[in-house]
C-alpha cells in the first residue's frame, strides 16, 4: 500500500478516493448504524480508518502524524475508543503501540476503552487492552466497572478474563450494587459461582442495604436464591427500610420463593420501618396462597400490636380471597385501627368493614358481615359512606344486615333521617332506603308548618364555616365529618330549598309521598313545588285524599316491621302481593 502522510490521507478521504466499504465490519461489530453517516469533513481520517478496519492506514497515519491519535471529538473520544467500540483489535494494537499511555484515557462520560470494549462484547479487544496494562477497576460516570458490565451482559468468558487480570470483585456502582448483585438480577448462577470463587462477598449491602438475596427474592429467581442460601446468604438481613427478602417475595407474589425462605428459617415476624409484617403486605397485594403460608408462622401478639390488621388491608384493597383466608384462620373481624392511624382519616374509621365500604368492596363487605362484623363500631354509620359512594349493592347489603337506616349524621344534625340527605340526585338509592323502613314521615314534619319561614333559614347550609368548610357540596350532599359540626338542626324543607338541591325537590317529594299517608306540606315545600309547572301535579297529590289501596299498603308495611320488609321477597307471599307491598305498582 502506498504510504500517505496525514495531510494526503485527509485529502484522499475528503475526495472520496478511499474505499468506505470495510466500514460495514465496524457497524456490524459495534451495533452502530451511524458510523459513516457523518459528513466526511466532520470525521477525522484516523477515526475513519479505524471504523473501516484499515490497519495499514492507521499505521501509516500513526507514523506520519502521531499527534492525530490523541485528538478528541466533542464527546472526548480518541481513536482508541473508536477501535474498542468497533471491536478492531488490529487497529487497537497499532494505536497502543504508538501511544501506550492512552490505554486508560477516559471519555467525557468517564469511559475507558476497556469499558467500551466490554459493553460492546469484544472479547479480543478486552484481552488486548488488559495485556497492554489497562486498569480493570476504572469505572464510568455511574461507577460501573468493566466487571460490572460483563456480568450485566452475562459474558462468562469476559468475566473470567477480567478477573484473571486482578479486577476488584466487590467494587460498587453509584447505587452500591456489586457485580454479584448484577449476576443475581440475571438469575445466572454460573457467573455468581465465578464471582464468589474470586472472593465476592455473599451479603454485600447496596446503598439502601439491599443484598443480592433480596434482589433474587424480588425478581422471583428461585435457582439463584437457593444457590445464595447454600453459600451462606443471610435470609433475615434487612434493608434500611426494614425490608427482608421474605417481605419482598410476599409483596411480589412469588409463592415458591416464600416457601423456600420459610423452610430456610426466614423470620415472618420482622416488621419493616412502618411496622408492617410480610403477612400485611401479602394481604394488601392479594396473594392469598402466600397468606395461607404466613398465617401459621406469624405471631398473633405481633398482629395485635400492629397499627393495622392484615384484614383491614385486604378490605381496603378489595382482596376478597385474602379476607376469606384470614377469617377462616381466626382473624378478628372486629379488630380496630390504632388511634394514631384512625385519626389520619377525616371520618375516623376503625373497622375493616368500613374500609371495605369506603373502597366499594361490596364482595368483601359481605364476607365480613357474614363473619359477624359489627355495624356500630365506627364513628360514622357505614351506611352513610355507602350512600356517599352511591353504591346501591352495598347499601342493600347493609340494610339486609340491619343497619340503622334512620340515624343522624353527627356533624349535620337534621330533623329527618340523615340518609335521605345523601340521596340528593339518586332516587333509586332513596327508594331502597324507603323500602327498608326509612322514616319518610319525618321529612314532612316542620316546626313552622303553614306559617311563613324565616328568610335566612337555608343560608347557613351553603355558607362556609369559620375554617372554610362548605357544609353542602356541589351535589347538595352534606359532609360525613367536619372539624366544626353544624350547631342548628336542619329541617327537610330547609335542606331541600338550598340552591344545589332545589332542582330535585319535585321528584324527591313525589317519591316520599308514596311512603306516607295524608300529610300537609309546609309553606316552603308548597312554594318550591309551585315554582315549576311540572311539579304542580305533585303538589295536588299531597292535598288530595290518598287512595284506600295506598293506605292499606302503608298499614300492612307498618305491621310487618322493618326486618320483614327488608326480606320481603324471601317471604312465602304471592308475587302480586310482594309487588304491591314493594311500591313497584
Amino acid at each position: 500500500m502506498t504510504k500517505f502522510s496525514y495531510s494526503e490521507y485527509l485529502s484522499q478521504f475528503r475526495n472520496g478516493a478511499l474505499s468506505k466499504s470495510p466500514a460495514d465490519r465496524g457497524r456490524r461489530a459495534a451495533g452502530r448504524s451511524d458510523l459513516t453517516s457523518d459528513p466526511a469533513e466532520d470525521v477525522d481520517p484516523v477515526v475513519f480508518a479505524v471504523r473501516s478496519g484499515d490497519v495499514e492506514a492507521v499505521n501509516e497515519l500513526a507514523e506520519s502524524s502521531p499527534h492525530s491519535l490523541m485528538k478528541e471529538n466533542k464527546d472526548g473520544w480518541i481513536p482508541l475508543h473508536e477501535a474498542a467500540y468497533c471491536g478492531d483489535a488490529g487497529c487497537m494494537k497499532t494505536l497502543l503501540k504508538a501511544h501506550p499511555s492512552l490505554v486508560d484515557k477516559r471519555t467525557l462520560q468517564e469511559q475507558t476503552a476497556l469499558l467500551l470494549a466490554v459493553s460492546c462484547g469484544h472479547l479480543s479487544c478486552v484481552r488486548c487492552l488488559l495485556e497492554a496494562g489497562a486498569d480493570p477497576d476504572i469505572s464510568n460516570k455511574n461507577k460501573e466497572t468493566p466487571l460490572y458490565k460483563a456480568c450485566e451482559q452475562e459474558k462468562m468468558d469476559m468475566v473470567r478474563v477480567i478477573l484473571s487480570f486482578g479486577a476488584t470483585v466487590n467494587q460498587r456502582c453509584c447505587q452500591g450494587w456489586t457485580a454479584l448483585h448484577v449476576a443475581v438480577s440475571r438469575n445466572n448462577t454460573e457467573i455468581c459461582d465465578v464471582l464468589l470463587r474470586a472472593g465476592a462477598v455473599v451479603n454485600p449491602p447496596s446503598t439502601c442495604s439491599i443484598t443480592p438475596l433480596t434482589v433474587a427474592a424480588q425478581r422471583g429467581w428461585l435457582k439463584v436464591l437457593r444457590y445464595l442460601i447454600e453459600k451462606g446468604a443471610d435470609v433475615n438481613m434487612q434493608t434500611c427500610d426494614g425490608v427482608t427478602a421474605l417481605y419482598e417475595a410476599c409483596k411480589c407474589g412469588h409463592k415458591e420463593i416464600v416457601s423456600t425462605l420459610l423452610a430456610k428459617n426466614a423470620d415472618a415476624n420482622k416488621p419493616n420501618s412502618s411496622g408492617l409484617l410480610p403477612l400485611h403486605i401479602a394481604s394488601q397485594c392479594g396473594h392469598h396462597e402466600i397468606v395461607s403460608l404466613l398465617v401459621p408462622v406469624t405471631s398473633r401478639a405481633r398482629l395485635r400490636h400492629s397499627w393495622i390488621s392484615p384484614l383491614h388491608l385486604a378490605a381496603e384493597h378489595n382482596r376478597h380471597a385474602v379476607a376469606a383466608v384470614l377469617l377462616k384462620t381466626g382473624a378478628d373481624v372486629n379488630a380496630t385501627l390504632a388511634h394514631s392511624h384512625s385519626i389520619q382519616y377525616a371520618d375516623r374509621r376503625t373497622t375493616a368493614l368500613y374500609c371495605a365500604i369506603a373502597n366499594d368492596s361490596t364482595k368483601t363487605a359481605k364476607l365480613l358481615l357474614d363473619a359477624g362484623a359489627s355495624l356500630t363500631l365506627d364513628p360514622v354509620n357505614p351506611l352513610f359512606m355507602a350512600l356517599r359512594r352511591g353504591c346501591l349493592s352495598t347499601v342493600s347489603l347493609l340494610l339486609e344486615n340491619g343497619v340503622d337506616v334512620n340515624s343522624i349524621i353527627p356533624v349535620y344534625p337534621t330533623s329527618f333521617p340523615g340518609a335521605v340527605a345523601l340521596c340528593t340526585n339518586n332516587l333509586p338509592l332513596l327508594k331502597c332506603l324507603l323500602d327498608n323502613g326509612c322514616n319518610a314521615l319525618a321529612c314532612f314534619t316542620c316546626m313552622y308548618g303553614t306559617a311563613p319561614h324565616p328568610a335566612s333559614g337555608p343560608s347557613h347550609l351553603s355558607s362556609s364555616s369559620g375554617n372554610g368548610y362548605t357544609v353542602l357540596d356541589n351535589d347538595g350532599i352534606p359532609p360525613l365529618t367536619c372539624t366544626e359540626p353544624l350547631a342548628k338542626v336542619t329541617q327537610f324543607c330547609e335542606w331541600l330549598s338550598t340552591s344545589v338541591v332545589c332542582n330535585w325537590a319535585g321528584p324527591i317529594v313525589d317519591l316520599l309521598l308514596d311512603y306516607v299517608g295524608h300529610v300537609p306540606l309546609c309553606a316552603r315545600l308548597n312554594e318550591l313545588l309551585g315554582s315549576r309547572e311540572d311539579w304542580l301535579a305533585i303538589k295536588r297529590k299531597s292535598s288530595s285524599p290518598r287512595p284506600l289501596l295506598h293506605l292499606c299498603r302503608l298499614r300492612i308495611r307498618a305491621q310487618m316491621g322493618r326486618r320483614r320488609l327488608g326480606s320481603l321477597r324471601s317471604l312465602p307471599l304471592p308475587d302480586r302481593l310482594i309487588i304491591y307491598l314493594s311500591h313497584t305498582t
